[in-house]
Parts: structure tokens; sequence; C-alpha cells
């Protein structure tokens, strides 16, 4: 019998081809190593080859202003790397001033964010750069300082707050649970349009009307936040799927009312003109951009896309910063009733002392004589001026510190042109990002002391009684630097008319059980709103 020819077992993997496989290996895990060494000194969330620290991200995606508080609060410079980018994220003074100031023109808006905002903001002033940019701020900030505006924006504020008043006196006689964020969206979206486009839209009618603007511009305002943190957004908007296709509905919708009212408008000034009815002309911010665009001093109004970015730059600025900064103050005065009583206290000294100023008598009434009730609430109105408003101190200090721990604008972020190094040695890389925090710098012990976490109104108050300032790099609730904020007296003057009418007539209690916690979105915004019960308080 012949000896059975034996052959060699056949190997798994050619040998040349394990070689290969080996080879690949040790180049991945070597540059996993690279890496990571690269990392070492980094601050910050972990981060992985490729997707940077997503992850983590979008796991605290909703809590992501705390998130980055805790980061922060350990260091005052993070690193978060993300695909094909990295943001930095900054809450000390000092290297905010140079981000806003020393180094300006470094850190513009940036091609990133526009690309992100450009659907909703387009070429307006929020999302503007270079000449563009200064052309819209020269003539906003003349506007602005107008007294005619001034005036105006005065009377519509204590309109809607009065209507305001209105709904809440009906609602504590009937013992009916409110939203007051809703409320307050709804004041600051009618104040807003009445002096941004010269129209009432009625949202604040006693029966709540649902408004296709509104909706459309909330939900155009969360999806575009979103895009921030989705890498697939643009994929998503190509094929005009999830999110995107929202978007693109929301657009259509806020586009479609805010292109009517400039056509209204332009054939409402030619009516007048030809008329010779210049009492009939308005002095709503729209209305004046529409007359300097046909002056050819336009900073590029003269069409209108331009308009339309104009204005609803003006309405998220003036509408949902206010609101939300008008809910906060509510849930902090209804959770520190020791401030809400200092409050009331001063808010009555002033009525009587205004009342002696102008020669009338305060009327007495009981919180069941709703007619009574109305016309004391109207007479106070009426002694709320923008400079007799100056003089409710705690008033101003409740708001300030509102804003500090609740900033309307909680993160802001900026791109970067060039290299460059931050004071404190951060190196930052053109075409990547650096957002300040203001949410997170009002936390920070490194910025406000021990008891920067506490609600304490007094803290901007000095010996004297007067108010104290602060540094606007310390407090950025309202930017600083050449891009500070136009319209901070005016954002002050609604929120304090409206405020000085609501907490002296009425005390609010949290409905039991309700949640209270941000929305991310642009905007510091309750995710829940803000459910209450409310009762007059004569």
């Amino acid at each position: 019998m012949e000896e059975a020819h034996l052959m060699p077992a056949t190997p798994l993997f050619p040998l040349a081809g394990l070689h290969k496989y080996i080879a690949i290996l040790l180049v991945v895990l070597s540059w996993a190593l690279v890496h990571r060494w690269s990392l070492r000194k980094q601050k910050g969330p972990r981060s992985w080859p490729v997707i940077g620290a997503t992850l983590e991200q979008l796991r605290n995606y909703h809590r992501m202003h705390d998130w980055l508080v805790g980061y922060l609060s350990r260091h005052k410079t993070v690193t978060v790397d993300m695909p094909f980018t990295s943001y930095t994220y900054i809450a000390d003074p000092v290297n905010v001033e140079h981000v806003l100031k020393t180094n300006f023109t470094n850190y513009p808006k940036g091609d990133v964010y526009r690309s992100y905002m450009d659907v909703l903001l387009g070429d307006g002033i929020f999302n503007a750069d270079g000449e563009l940019w200064r052309k819209q701020r020269k003539t906003a900030s003349f506007e602005f300082a107008s007294k005619n505006l001034r005036d105006f924006s005065a009377n519509v504020f204590r309109e809607y707050s009065l209507k305001l008043s209105g709904i809440l006196s009906q609602a504590s006689k009937a013992g009916k649970v409110v939203d007051m964020q809703e409320l307050y969206m709804r004041m600051t979206l009618d104040s807003i349009c009445k002096v941004g486009f010269g129209v009432e839209i009625g949202t604040l009618s006693p029966d709540l009307p649902e408004n296709s603007f509104a909706q459309a511009f909330d939900a155009a305002n969360i999806i575009v936040t979103l895009r921030f943190i989705d890498p697939l957004w643009r994929v998503k908007r190509f094929f005009h799927v999830g999110s995107e296709a929202l978007l693109a509905q929301s657009i259509k919708l806020v586009d479609e009312f805010t292109y009517s009212v400039i056509r209204r408008r332009k054939a409402e000034i030619v009516e007048a003109r030809a008329s010779g009815k210049q009492e009939k002309m308005k002095h709503d911010i729209l209305s004046r951009f529409i007359e300097l665009g046909e002056a050819g001093d336009d900073g590029g109004f003269g069409d209108d896309k331009s308009l339309r970015d104009v204005v609803l730059n003006f309405v998220i600025a003036g509408r949902d910063t206010t609101a939300t900064t008008l809910s906060w103050f509510t849930h902090m005065a209804m959770s520190h009733p020791d401030v809400a009583e200092k409050l009331r206290r001063e808010l009555c000294a002033f009525e009587a002392e205004r009342a002696r100023e102008e020669g009338v008598a305060v009327p007495c009434c009981g919180p069941d004589d709703d007619k009574a009730f109305a016309a004391r609430v109207a007479q106070f109105a009426g002694l709320l001026t923008y400079d007799s408003l100056g003089k409710l101190v705690y008033l101003h200090a409740c708001v300030t510190e509102t804003l500090r721990l609740y900033p309307a604008v909680p993160q802001d972020p900026k791109g970067i042109l060039e290299d460059d190094v931050l004071p404190d040695g951060t190196k930052v890389r053109a075409g990547g990002m650096v957002t300040y925090v203001p949410y997170s710098m009002g936390r920070m012990e490194y910025n406000w002391g021990p008891d920067a976490a506490s609600f304490r109104p007094e803290r901007w108050i000095n010996e004297e009684g007067a108010f104290r300032n602060a540094s606007p790099f310390k407090f950025t609730a309202f930017q600083a630097g050449p891009r500070i904020c136009l319209g901070k007296d005016s954002a002050y003057l609604q929120m304090k008319m409206a405020l000085a009418i609501l907490f002296r007539f009425y005390s609010f209690q949290l409905l039991e059980g309700h949640p209270v916690q941000y929305r991310m979105m642009t905007i510091l915004s309750m995710a829940h709103g803000l459910k209450v019960r409310v009762s007059r308080a004569v």
C-alpha cells in the first residue's frame, strides 16, 4: 500500500495577506495613540478619532448648557472636537474681551455659523459680517437713538402690558391656570410686530388665537439650532426629509407673512404721501428702513429680501429674548418670595410717590371689584414712563440678576479667520469656532464669587442704593465690544414696564409638579412653559 501523500494544511490567511492586515492594524493603533497623545493637554470631553466628542454632546444635548458649566467650572477654556472642526468654549472675561473687542476682526460670525442660520436670519444684522454688518449697525444705531422710536415703543409696551394684565385679571377671577411663557411670547410678539412692522397681529386677544407665523417662527428657531450638532442636516436638506423638510415648510410660512407685511407697508407709505397726510406715516422700524432705502441711504435695504432680513432679525431679538427673560424672572420671583415681597414694596412706594408728583389720588379698590381694579392698574401704567422707570432700582437689579443666571442667548459662537492665541495661552485654529458662554459665565465662582449660583439682586446695588454696573465682558447677556446689543435699553424698557404692572397687582404660584427646564434652541426658553396660578394683589 502506497504511503499516503500528506498535503500541508491551508492557512486561514495567505502569509502575505496576514502581514498586510497586521500592518493596517499597527497603522490604526499608531494613529490612535498619536491622536490621544496630541490631546493629552486638552481640557474638555474625551475626543475620539473622526467623530470627536459628538457622542458625548448628543448624549447631553438636552442639558448642554449645564454640561458646559461642569467643564468650565474646572477649566476657564474648554475645547470640544467635532467632525471636521472644533469648538472652543470660553468663560474667562479676559478671553471674552479678546474675542469680542481686542481682536474683534478675527472672530466674525463666520461661514459656518452663517450656513446654519442663513435660512432664518439671511443677511440681517445678527448674521452679517464685514461691510454689510457695519452699514446695518450704523443705520440701526441711529434709529434706536431716535426719540420718536423710543416714545412710540414705550406707548406700545404699555398698551400690551395692560392687555396682558386684563387676561391675568380674568384668569384670577376664574381660577384658571395660565402659561406665563406663552402669554409673554404673545405679548412680545404683538409688541415687536407693532414696533417693527407697524401691524396688529392680535395674538394677545382674550381668546388667545393660534398664529401660524408664531408657530412657524418657533419651529424654524428650534431646527436651525439643531443644525449645530446634527452632521446629517445637509443630507436631510438635500433630500427634503425630516427636520429640514419641516424647516422649509416653516420658513415658507414666515416669509409669506413677512413679505405680505412689507408690500402692505410700502403701499400705505405711497398712499400717505399721495394724500398729503404725513400724520399717517408710521414710526415703526420697517417704515423707517423703507424710507431709507428709497432715499438711497439704504445700507443694502432697498429690496424686499433685505427688508425681510432686517425685520426678522429684530423680531428674534425683540420677541424671544424678552419673553424668555420675563419667564425666568417670574420663576425666580416665585421661588424667592423675599425678593418678590421687596419688589412689591418698591412698586407700592413708587406708585404713591409718582401719584403725588402728578397730583392724582391713588384710588382704593378691592381685588373683586373688576372695574375699579382695571382703573387702578391703568392709572399705575400711566405713571410708568421711560424716565420714571429709572427710579425702580430694585426692579432693574432683579431683571439684571435674572439675565446673569438665565441669559436670553446662552451661548454665542464666533468663527476664526486666522490662527490665534487667547490670553490664557489657548491656541485656536482658523476655520474652527470660539463660543463665549453667558449661561456658564454667570455661574462661575471665579467670575462672581462663592455665591455665583445664588439669585441675589442685591449684588447689583451699591452702598448708596444706586445700581452697580459690571463689565460687559463679565456680564455678557447683551454681548460686548462693537457688537454690543443696540436694543438693550428698549429691552429693559419693555421688561420693566410689564413687570412693574404685573408684580404690583398680581401674585403668582407655580402649578404643583410643573417641571421648569430649558429647551435647546438659540434662545433660553422653557421646554414646558411656565404654568402658574395667578391672583390679584392690591
